[in-house]
């Protein structure tokens, strides 16, 4: 028989706030995390605006030697991941530790860092690269950091999946769990892509809203959307074998019961737009759970503000709900915090737990105007209470055509 997933601890740098509190106060009250960017002056570049961490000091979570040994990227990881080890209560001893696993991803890895070190070497010549250069630079140091800060001992990866990243390494996770290889796992991504190079690199992919207007320009199911608002930030989960869980008596936000992983094929950047691949993810979340698609209460949607995103993801809803995809609340909480790339998985996932625990549905802000294309309900600029929430799925779709969605489960006891 399969062994059952819950999770104990969570964690959260996002631009809404840098602790999962101040985040799900954001999401539930609509606020908008979005400004004009701050990082680097945008005067030649078209696109001006991000969603950029706010209010984030590292050093309560490590040296200040280690900060500086870091990408921002695996900063936030590691931040992210004291919170959760904190908030789970979970201690890796001898008798524990190869059983213990770290899967933390990121979409692109130490992009500031790149930047910078070819700058220099261009500049001041290849002798004053930093010998720091590469595992700062490479994408499985946030989960290697994070491994040895603990002691975790068990499996230890970086999934890469573009957008999808943290729902992989958080499926991995569960599956791993579920089948005994683990007995928990912490689990996310992370992403500090807001630069120079990665402001330049997706607005010249014109995958970005050149709207100057913060408050405005991530509109995701609006018919005048016009492309995703890069965000920066991490989330991490600690996931736990039910029972492992219950033997410490910890506190239980939630659980995994399904995960579904599949691939369009069909195009570098575009999503298949009849929906077809993210459909199936869909379903194989749902038949993993044991559900039927009346079950599930809320969907967070990928939702990026594109439009081949929301065309294709509200065809896949219905494709895999049927006529039930019209009594679905779904919101795309990208409207407030961005598009966090590699995190926004993880980020979405605490949303989805937090909605099941809490019985209420955050709003997808800045919906002003219906497109013909995209007409569910995607709970539009408030939120709404929803007391018997039982089942929630994440749905994230990445360049590469990948696809994840995670079905959590509220926790009830039993």
């Amino acid at each position: 028989m399969a062994r059952r997933c819950v999770i104990t601890g969570m964690g959260a740098v996002t631009p809404l706030g840098s602790t999962v509190a101040s985040f799900w106060d954001g999401i539930k009250n609509g606020v908008c995390g979005i400004g004009r960017i701050t990082k680097f002056d945008t005067t030649d570049f078209k696109v001006k605006i991000g969603a950029e961490v706010k209010d984030f000091d590292a050093e309560k979570y490590m040296s200040k030697k280690d900060v500086k040994r870091n990408d921002l990227y695996s900063v936030y990881a590691m931040a992210a991941a004291a919170q959760a080890m904190e908030d789970s209560g979970l201690r890796i001893t001898e008798e524990n530790a190869l059983k213990t696993g770290v899967i933390v991803g990121s979409g692109i890895g130490g992009l500031i860092t790149m930047q910078e070190q070819v700058i220099r070497l261009n500049e001041k010549g290849p002798s004053r690269v930093s010998p720091l250069f590469i595992p700062m630079t490479i994408g499985n140091m946030a989960a290697g950091n994070i491994a040895l800060q603990y002691g975790a001992k068990g499996e230890c990866e970086n999934i890469v999946t573009a957008c999808s990243t943290s729902t992989h390494s958080i499926g991995t996770a569960f599956r791993d769990i579920r089948h005994g290889y683990l007995d928990a796992c912490i689990a996310g991504g992370a992403e500090a892509s807001i630069c120079e190079i990665g402001i330049a690199g997706f607005t010249n992919l014109t995958a970005l809203s050149t709207n100057e207007d913060p408050l405005s320009a991530c509109r995701p199911f609006d018919r005048q959307r016009d492309g995703f608002v890069m965000g920066d930030g991490a989330g991490i989960l600690v996931l736990e074998e039910l029972e492992h869980a219950l033997a410490r008596n910890a506190h239980i936000y939630g659980e995994i019961t399904g995960f579904g992983s599949t691939c369009d094929a069909y195009h570098m950047t575009a999503p298949a737009p009849d929906g077809s691949g993210a459909a199936s993810a869909m379903k194989q979340a749902m038949e993993e759970s044991g559900i039927k698609p009346s079950d599930v209460s809320y969907i967070n949607a990928h939702g990026t503000s594109t439009h081949a995103n929301e065309a294709a993801e509200t065809a896949a809803i219905k494709l895999a709900f049927g006529k039930e995809a019209y009594n679905i609340p779904i919101s795309s909480t990208k409207s407030m915090t961005g598009h966090l790339l590699g995190a926004a998985g993880a980020v979405e996932s605490i949303v989805c737990l937090k909605v099941l625990e809490e019985g209420f549905l955050p709003p997808t802000i800045n919906y002003h105007n219906p497109d013909e294309e995209c007409d569910l309900d995607y709970i539009p600029n408030v939120g709404r209470k929803a007391d018997n929430a039982k089942y929630a799925l994440s749905n994230t779709f990445g360049f590469g055509g990948h696809n994840g969605v995670l079905c959590f489960k509220k926790w009830d006891g039993n």
